[in-house]
């Protein structure tokens, strides 16, 4: 670090403070007289979430309820937990770039199963104690079935404003959560869910297009994206992209043409990357075919869920097109047996 590094904060006007060694930029700015959001600084809030734009930096422990590893994917840090070691430019967030909701452990009654796909079932909820159980679309929850079944995480497919909860489960080879669902699970059937998790929620300030692209049961939190928004605005213009690999996989497809007949500017494309036989819908890949449908993105917000090799290509492919990494919101969906979000 030279004697000469600055901090510089994007913005209007922007501002800029000295580099002090051995502290966190956090404490750096507000030593310099520069205003900047911060709350508990302990990195456990997340209040002084920023964008790191630049420069050489040292990351101290932190919460990941503050910070999660997605939100680190983006290239968000924590201002009261970063060192600045050379000169460094962050952006503050805009207002609902970051939302913190009351963590709740839920305790619910399974109410309903239903056959989505041939590995796909939907999990219908109620919430017995511990609610009122607020989120954002998007967003998503630690599953707990039973004793002795690892605890697994899977996205709200309903809106907030919804009385019971709902999500997808997909069936994974050798998953011991998704083979519970599937072989043992019945109605009237107790199971917690803790919450909510996940920063690829809708962005309720921004009321531009929004391209939406689910693959598999990546469809989950993009429904309830999708909902929200169109029930909030619904002259939106917003392009709903679902991938799946043959025409058995494909669902809820009652449920988009009952809305696109309310929303007049919603449009769905469903592709199919390995048909089995003759099809009238397109085909190829999901990062292929969407971004080539526009011209032009700007005032987009992409939110994206699915598999990671199709969440990546997407995000490649989007910032390639000159969308801006704060305007792609995205969640992965790993397999069980990893221990990480899941499938479904």
């Amino acid at each position: 670090m030279t004697d000469k590094s600055t901090i510089r904060v994007v913005g209007d006007p922007p501002r800029s403070a000295p580099v002090l060694v051995g502290e966190t930029i956090l404490e750096s700015l507000l030593q310099a007289g520069v205003p900047f959001p911060n709350n508990c600084q302990l990195g456990n809030c997340g209040a002084c979430k920023c964008e790191l734009v630049e420069g050489d930096i040292l990351e101290l422990p932190s919460s990941e309820y503050a910070l999660n590893e997605e939100e680190r994917g983006r290239g968000l840090i924590l201002a009261c937990r970063t060192q600045a070691w050379g000169d460094c430019t962050v952006r503050m967030l805009e207002a609902d770039e970051t939302v913190l909701h009351p963590s709740r452990l839920l305790r619910c009654t399974v109410l309903e199963l239903e056959e989505l796909t041939h590995d796909i079932k939907g999990l219908k909820l109620s919430i017995a104690s511990g609610g009122p159980y607020a989120f954002s679309p998007g967003q998503h929850a630690r599953l707990k079935f039973a004793p002795g079944i690892p605890e697994r995480s899977y996205s709200m497919a309903n809106r907030p404003d919804q009385e019971l909860l709902e999500f997808h489960v997909r069936q994974v080879p050798r998953g011991q959560a998704s083979g519970f669902v599937f072989s043992n699970l019945r109605p009237g059937a107790e199971l917690t869910v803790s919450g909510p998790f996940g920063s690829a929620f809708l962005r309720e300030q921004h009321a531009g297009p929004i391209l939406a692209v689910a693959g598999g049961s990546g469809l989950a939190p993009i429904r309830s994206i999708v909902e929200a928004a169109l029930k909030a605005q619904p002259d939106r213009e917003v392009h709903l992209y679902f991938g799946v690999r043959d025409e058995r996989d494909v669902y809820l497809e009652r449920w988009w043409i009952e809305l696109q007949s309310r929303c007049p500017r919603f449009s769905v494309h469903v592709v199919l990357s390995q048909p089995s036989g003759a099809t009238s819908r397109r085909t190829g890949l999901l990062s292929d075919v969407a971004p080539d449908d526009f011209s032009s993105f700007d005032g987009f917000k992409a939110y994206v869920a699915g598999p990671p090799p199709m969440v990546e290509a997407m995000q490649s492919k989007l910032e390639a097109r000159g969308v801006a990494r704060r305007d792609i919101h995205a969640d992965a969906f790993y397999d069980q047996t990893q221990d990480a979000f899941n499938l479904g």
